[in-house]
């Protein structure tokens, strides 16, 4: 890409990340190499299968516990946020990158697993050919400010709220 934006999928709809890994099938099928990040998810979600398939042009990788954070993070879910920050700066340098996306960064800075100045970082070092994609609910304003697109899902009604768990294939 001649210049990279950075996108910010954000706010307490559905729909953050299902935005991102569209982003990267399009890219995919533009024939764009993608990195993914995910700060705080670990294990076999539906989206992991599908995007193996494009194992060629699209890599995931996972940094969280496995567990919901509840209250003080844990010392492995800082590690945890600590790594991921690792793996995105060494995937921005790399050079083998097309779009690399922070997902769940915002949920990650709000916990406190890392800090608004942490994502202003990777910010700072994206190349200019290189989209950076930040998603999550409560994402800072600093961070919002510094992006080319800021979309903020809003929910209006969720099943949810009806006891409706998670559905394998729709949120899982």
């Amino acid at each position: 890409m001649e210049k990279g934006y950075i996108q910010v999928y954000t706010g307490n709809g559905k729909g953050k990340t299902t935005a991102a890994l569209g982003l990267s099938l399009r890219a995919a099928g533009a024939g764009l190499k993608v990195y993914i990040a995910q700060f705080l998810k670990k294990g076999g979600y539906s989206e992991l299968k599908a995007l193996q398939r494009f194992s060629d042009l699209i890599t995931i990788e996972q940094f969280g516990t496995g567990q919901y954070i509840k209250g003080k993070p844990t010392d492995d879910d800082m590690k945890g946020g600590q790594n991921c920050l690792k793996a995105i700066r060494s995937a921005l340098a790399s050079g083998a990158y097309d779009i690399v996306i922070m997902e769940e960064a915002g949920v990650a800075e709000n916990l406190g697993v890392i800090q608004t100045q942490d994502i202003l970082e990777m910010i700072a070092l994206k190349p200019p050919g290189v989209e950076l994609i930040i998603t999550g609910r409560g994402v800072s304003d600093a961070v919002m400010q510094k992006a080319d697109l800021v979309t903020e899902m809003k929910e209006i009604r969720h099943y949810y709220q009806k006891g409706v768990l998670a559905r394998l294939g729709i949120e899982n």
